[in-house]
């Protein structure tokens, strides 16, 4: 049974009507997403508008109640994790796709619109939002923008936070931030829209964004290629990024231990097409005309096999063949099907790094336990690496977790990566970031959190450890290790 008073549960009655304040039982019917635990507070208020959101906070704060704030429930570190005297705020209600401007190339949506909504309505428009995740149809845009998510498409239009001109969020005394900027030429004094973005709602609820839109290519083409290695995927990247014809889209690496899962489930198989290359390299192109892109990626291949002759190839000629093309890269389900829970990673390595970055430390991991063979793939063109262990969660103890995480971290920051590309921190990373940011940036950190959220109440014990866990009295959280990549 949740512990929050109840006449603050009353309070948040008259606020949002009673049918949109979900208590005990009537939670299960909510989808909890990546884990149980995203509603283990036992209490879910949905908020329709900024106002109401408002309101909701500064019971929170008047309460000493702390709020734990859900998008699509899709994050992958522990930062939507909720607890019993908690109170959970969903978005799902500010779903309203306010303005789409062919002439801006600007949307103004609700933080709950999903990714997808925004991409089926942009289109409309021949526009598209300049980025996606395999999670679209869940991932919200405002939790999108809290995690500083990033995807297929952020090597040529930048993650979450170059895609935001402005936004309005709610802060922890329940103050309304509004800063709507639709213009890319903002030097109005501090850009205070970048707190919010990342901050995985520590500082503040985001409740409405403008979002930069693109220009969507008439037609696109993809191609499938297994190559020798990680020097031959990357000069391969570096071709489609030159190509005479249309404009790369994206480049999606495939290791062999993950292709051979996944096409070996989906029975997957193509002419000529050989299943046991060390790199699988998915490429895709935007253009004018669909005949000029196969065209274009036929002469990629021939450039590829030109210098490296054992290299297989195939082009999707259907939709329905691109679609399984992309299954081979995007179904990371079937590893936690196999290995529920098993510990995942989430790395950004610069591109001259990846190869020698992998060699020592998939090298490590085999000195470590001679059964560990990773799984590894990711976002080549920009050197995000999902590397995901084939061990359940309950199979790596404490102790070894710990050595391999050290492995897999050890050097990325004297080379000039992060530990934590796309997924954020949640509290699933915090003791990483702990342990590898330094004192001065944890300690301005702090202070940016003590100056906007001086209570504590916004999404307490994540991304932060520090006085805000040591006073909630709710005790530790433990996270279990899933993702969906």
């Amino acid at each position: 049974m949740h512990r929050l008073p109840p006449e603050f549960i009353a309070e948040l009655r008259k606020i949002v009507g009673g049918a949109n304040l979900k208590e005990a039982e009537a939670t299960s019917t909510l989808d909890y997403g990546v884990a149980p635990e995203n509603l283990g507070a036992g209490v879910v208020v949905l908020p329709a508008t900024t106002e109401e959101v408002a309101a909701v906070v500064k019971s929170c704060r008047a309460n000493a109640i702390p709020l734990v704030t859900h998008g699509g429930r899709t994050g992958l570190v522990g930062g939507a994790i909720s607890r019993q005297g908690e109170l959970v705020l969903s978005t799902a209600r500010l779903n309203r796709i306010q303005s789409i401007s062919p002439i801006e190339n600007v949307a103004v949506v609700e933080a709950g619109v999903t990714l997808q909504a925004l991409q089926t309505a942009a289109a409309e428009h021949r526009l598209e939002a300049g980025i996606d995740i395999p999670s679209r149809g869940s991932a919200t845009v405002g939790g999108m923008a809290a995690t500083n998510a990033g995807g297929i498409a952020a090597f040529r239009y930048g993650v979450m936070r170059h895609r935001i001109l402005g936004l309005e969020a709610v802060l922890a005394d329940g103050s309304i931030y509004c800063d709507l900027t639709r213009v890319i030429k903002n030097a109005a004094g501090y850009d205070l829209k970048h707190l919010f973005v990342g901050s995985e709602g520590t500082l503040g609820v985001i409740t409405r964004l403008a979002i930069r839109l693109e220009p969507q290519p008439s037609a696109a083409a993809t191609m499938l290629l297994g190559l020798p290695s990680v020097d031959a995927a990357l000069a391969t990247v570096r071709r489609g990024l030159y190509a005479q014809y249309g404009q790369l889209r994206a480049a999606e690496a495939i290791w062999k231990t993950y292709f051979g899962l996944t096409s070996g489930h989906h029975r997957w198989s193509a002419t000529d097409y050989r299943s046991d290359h060390p790199v699988n390299l998915l490429i895709s192109l935007g253009g004018g005309e669909e005949a000029a892109l196969q065209t274009e990626l036929e002469n990629i291949y021939g450039d590829v096999i030109a210098d490296h002759p054992d290299t297989s190839a195939v082009v999707a000629s259907s939709g329905a063949q691109e679609a399984e093309i992309w299954r081979l890269r995007e179904d990371t389900d079937l590893i936690y099907r196999r290995y529920p829970g098993a510990p995942s990673y989430d790395v950004s390595v610069p591109l001259s790094e990846v190869k020698p970055y992998l060699d020592r430390t998939l090298t490590a991991l085999k000195e470590l336990d001679a059964a560990l063979d990773p799984y590894v793939f990711g976002h080549l063109a920009d050197g995000n690496l999902h590397i995901v262990l084939n061990a359940a969660g309950g199979q790596v103890p404490a102790e070894k977790a710990g050595a391999i995480e050290a492995i897999l971290y050890r050097d990325l920051g004297a080379i000039g990566g992060s530990f934590s590309a796309e997924h954020g921190i949640g509290t699933k990373r915090a003791g990483s970031l702990r342990a590898t940011a330094s004192p001065a940036k944890l300690a301005l950190m702090h202070r940016v959190k003590e100056a906007l959220d001086p209570g504590a109440i916004l999404n307490r014990d994540k991304v932060l450890e520090g006085r805000c866990c040591s006073d909630s009295g709710l005790g530790p959280i433990i996270v279990s290790e899933t993702t969906h990549g």
